[in-house]
């Protein structure tokens, strides 16, 4: 039907804009990290699940592996230049364990694509090489949308949304809903399971930042760095602890 595939075309082209927002969103991250020189509590786990992802979803949209996906390969294409800025500035800025963390992760992400792409060239054609390629893609979606939620954790204990950056979680929550519906609408599974998680994810990620973002726990922690401590000082201290004032 022409309606189905206009508004298929129209949440794709939705589905670029936040997508393009989702992978600049965290520009203010490594503005902080850059600018303090040291990545703090940040996880580059993100960064590095979502570069892998872009290079499978960009994979994946090749006319030659699925069709009516061009738009799936443009903005993955973009997010891959972006996503590798961002490991690489991570990178000069970790600590040496986390360093080596994120180096082998970038180890696991170039094995990972190059067998998925290797293998889908010379050994598969047509819907099995578009399953294949499909599944991969969607593994790997899932596991970008959820590596956020590896910060969950210290949001909870420090009882402070400082680590875990709006922005992100608001585009986490705007693209995957952007692609879920694209998905549907071209009757592909491969996107719309996957960037379904992404949205119920993204949703989650929200209702805590909006539980927590008032915290006066996270007052109490903005009034010390004022005071010359830094914000991981007094994020690492217990509920019944006070920093020491320099």
């Amino acid at each position: 039907m022409p309606q189905v595939s206009i508004l298929h075309t129209v949440f794709g082209v939705f589905g670029n804009a936040t997508g393009l927002f989702l992978f600049l969103a965290p520009t203010i991250t490594f503005h902080r990290i850059i600018t303090n020189k040291s990545t703090e509590e940040f996880s580059g786990v993100p960064y590095v699940m979502t570069l892998l992802n872009c290079l499978l979803s960009a994979w994946y949209g090749l006319p030659f592996v699925s069709e009516n996906n061009t738009l799936v390969t443009i903005i993955n294409g973009v997010g891959t230049v972006i996503e590798g800025f961002y490991v690489l500035v991570f990178v000069m800025y970790a600590t040496k364990k986390e360093k080596m963390k994120v180096a082998w992760l970038v180890v696991f992400v170039v094995v990972a694509f190059s067998t998925v792409a290797l293998v889908s060239i010379f050994a598969l054609v047509g819907e099995t090489r578009r399953c294949f390629c499909g599944f991969a893609a969607a593994v790997f979606s899932v596991i970008m949308y959820a590596s956020p939620l590896s910060i969950v954790r210290t949001v909870i204990t420090t009882k402070s949304v400082e680590f875990m950056p709006f922005f992100l979680s608001l585009f986490v929550f705007l693209c995957g809903t952007s692609w879920f519906i694209f998905g549907l609408l071209g009757n592909d599974p491969f996107l719309y399971v996957c960037n379904g998680f992404g949205s119920v994810l993204g949703a989650l990620q929200l209702i805590l930042y909006a539980i927590y973002k008032d915290n006066p726990g996270e007052k109490d922690e903005k009034q010390a760095v004022d005071k010359g401590g830094s914000a991981i000082e007094t994020g690492l201290v217990g509920e019944n602890q006070h920093p020491e004032e320099g």
